[in-house]
């Protein structure tokens, strides 16, 4: 069952009594940005694939830091 002529034609006249003739080009503008923001930032690379590879060397200063860190917060 698909979507139908009278039903698009339906959620169109009650967009227009919503929004109104005046606001229309601006709000499907907006509609626009925001689905082809959604396009880009699904297309660019993840986050955690950007980040610098762990390795043992890191691994350890960040665990001394870390422990660095909570020995502070204690004393404090």
């Amino acid at each position: 069952m698909g979507i139908g002529v009278w039903q698009v034609v339906l959620v169109l006249v009650i967009v227009l009594i919503i929004f109104g003739a005046g606001k229309l080009p601006k709000v499907m503008g907006d509609v626009a940005k925001g689905v082809k923001n959604f396009k880009s930032g699904m297309a660019e690379e993840p986050e955690d694939s950007k980040k610098e590879p762990v390795t043992d060397e890191n691994t350890a200063t960040q665990v001394s830091e870390s422990s660095k860190n909570k020995e502070s917060s204690v004393k404090s």
